[in-house]
């Protein structure tokens, strides 16, 4: 006899599974040691029910978070009958559904009993994973070899004892210690997660739960299909550009997306998406569709549960072969990073009809790794610079942007670098980091702020990095809106000699001593400039994020240099003669 449902319960269990999965992403953050982890936060922690269907999860990146279902289901499928109560299985092979190399996940099968009951897993990136570069990021690689270990779902703990031979296989290939450790921190997350399912199964019995949470997605799915509905139905189309794929200078990738609204249903088709590069910048089907379903959540009520029923009316279509779901055995590190202009993408194709809940584009991104000896404490470090790349995000009808956020597959989730851990982690100096006057893209919403970072290279023969996008085209505006700023990493060498860096490039033996400068540019401006609060221009003017000749020139502002007071009659008559030269 099937248990009856009870509505509240259903809300009490959702509400539960949500914070297990917070509980376990605290415990990562407090035992982890890589500021990646620790510090940044680039991790997920989510919970998955025996057939791997999700739960729930806590989503510091979201873009990984909708990468640990899919592979869950694979790795119940490689097993089959042989998963056991204490296993350990580690994850992160990018042609069996992982969606980055460096991203290394940890799952731990959770049973009740002698039944299977659901799965703890969590998902973080490592600060090495082997390969040809230290850190991961090889923008010369062609291959997947020539970017990391590949670990197919492997045991390394089988029935609660630890596989030391397969655990030092794994780890003799990585370069630095506190991988290891990290990814222990990982296993004790999901014992975390393990723990807290385990006692709502012991609290309510195995048949309540179960069908509690086919109810629970059931709602769910009804949810997201009501949200579909209020989308015209229609087709519609988007397309976007990624600039240089790290072979041939002035090269250019097009991802085309063709959206289907049928009543209750979405669909995303990339099929006319261009093929995959010969370098490292692709991306897997995994990555790619995450970045679909992170885009879309972005659109959707934000309430809505974040499990399997909420993505069961949402088909995505990704050819293989495609810039997004490039074929063994490409390099594919790069294919996290296609996000912002897959984004962009969806935003150009449904921005036209649901204009209310489609920001302006977002800051493209541009990263930059440094690696080297620490000369302090002779040994290796690897830093990927969150606090340089975290430019502005799009505004949206009612509200400016979000200043200083960073690539729109964190969403806000990846956090910055306290100065202090940064100089204690890595040799540099700090000089500047502050917002950017002038980079968010002006409109009757402002874009959010970019960021100026400056630092001193503090290790001999430093090894950089960059990757990213955004040095051609800036996040554009939307409903009259207009562009946020273009990004730049540059190095002035000791001798003085200056070197602009490309978004996909490979620097090596960079001298203790040089600088290196980032400007990571501002989203962009929704809705006519013209049309913001002389007063809340002013306002900005004096708080120094906009300058008195973009007051006059984008906003048509004219602000008193001493007061900041604003001048209303010679306001009204440069916004009047604006008006008419943007019209004509």
């Amino acid at each position: 006899m099937k248990p009856q449902i009870d509505k509240v319960l259903v809300s009490i269990l959702q509400r539960r599974l949500k914070s297990i999965t917070e509980e376990m992403s605290i415990a990562l953050t407090m035992t982890t040691r890589s500021p990646i982890l620790c510090e940044a936060k680039d991790f997920v922690t989510g919970l998955y029910d025996s057939k791997g269907k999700m739960l729930e999860q806590t989503e510091n990146l979201p873009i990984l978070s909708f990468s640990l279902g899919p592979v869950c289901e694979y790795i119940i499928d490689y097993f089959g009958e042989e998963i056991y109560p204490g296993d350990v299985i580690f994850h992160n092979d990018v042609f069996s559904m992982g969606n980055q190399n460096n991203d290394v996940a940890a799952y731990k099968p959770i049973f009740w009993k002698d039944t299977l009951v659901g799965w703890a897993a969590c998902k973080g990136h490592q600060a090495d994973i082997g390969g040809a570069v230290q850190g991961g990021y090889n923008p010369n690689a062609t291959e997947v070899w020539q970017e990391a270990l590949r670990i197919p779902p492997v045991k390394v703990y089988e029935r609660g004892k630890l596989r030391k031979d397969v655990w030092d296989l794994i780890f003799a290939n990585i370069r630095l210690d506190i991988v290891a450790e990290d990814m222990r921190a990982e296993i004790g997350s999901c014992v975390v997660g393990e723990r807290g399912l385990l006692r709502i199964v012991e609290r309510y019995g195995l048949d309540v739960f179960e069908a509690h949470k086919e109810y629970l997605f059931d709602s769910t799915e009804k949810m997201m299909r009501n949200e579909i509905r209020t989308i015209p139905k229609g087709t519609y189309y988007g397309e976007s550009t990624c600039y240089f794929d790290g072979k041939t200078p002035g090269s250019k990738y097009d991802i085309r997306v063709k959206i289907t609204v049928d009543e209750d249903e979405i669909c995303f088709d990339y099929s006319e998406t261009d093929a995959q590069t010969t370098g490292f910048v692709n991306g897997t089907y995994t990555s790619s569709a995450s970045a679909t379903i992170l885009t879309f959540l972005q659109m959707v009520n934000p309430d809505m549960p974040h499990n399997d029923g909420m993505v069961r009316p949402v088909k995505i279509i990704i050819p293989k072969g495609t810039i997004l779901n490039a074929a063994y055995p490409a390099a594919t590190t790069y294919g996290n990073h296609l996000c912002p202009n897959n984004a962009d993408a969806i935003m150009r194709a449904l921005g036209p009809v649901i204009p209310d809940r489609v920001t302006a584009e977002w800051n493209e991104l541009l990263c930059s790794l440094t690696t080297a000896i620490d000369p302090r404490k002779k040994a290796p470090y690897v830093d990927i610079g969150f606090m340089g790349l975290k430019g502005g995000s799009g505004a949206i009808q009612g509200y400016d942007g979000y200043d200083h956020i960073g690539m729109i597959d964190a969403s806000g989730g990846v956090l910055d670098q306290d100065y202090e851990m940064f100089e204690q982690q890595t040799p540099h100096l700090l000089v500047k980091h502050e917002y950017w006057r002038d980079s968010a893209g002006p409109g009757r919403w402002r874009g959010g702020l970019g960021v100026e970072t400056e630092f001193v290279i503090g290790s001999d023969s430093t090894k950089l990095v960059t990757f990213g996008d955004g040095d051609v085209e800036p996040a554009r505006g939307a409903q009259g809106g207009l562009p946020g700023t273009l990004n730049k990493i540059e190095l002035v060498y000791p001798d003085g000699r200056e070197y602009l860096c490309t978004t996909k490039d490979l620097v090596e033996n960079v001298p203790k001593g040089t600088t290196y400068y980032q400007e990571a540019g501002g989203g962009g401006g929704y809705g006519s400039p013209l049309m913001r609060p002389a007063s809340l221009v002013a306002q900005e003017v004096r708080n120094d994020t906009i300058s008195l000749e973009a007051a006059a020139k984008d906003y048509g502002v004219v602000v008193d240099p001493v007061t900041f007071a604003v001048n209303e009659s010679e306001t009204k008559n440069l916004r009047s003669a604006l008006s008419e030269g943007r019209q004509s």
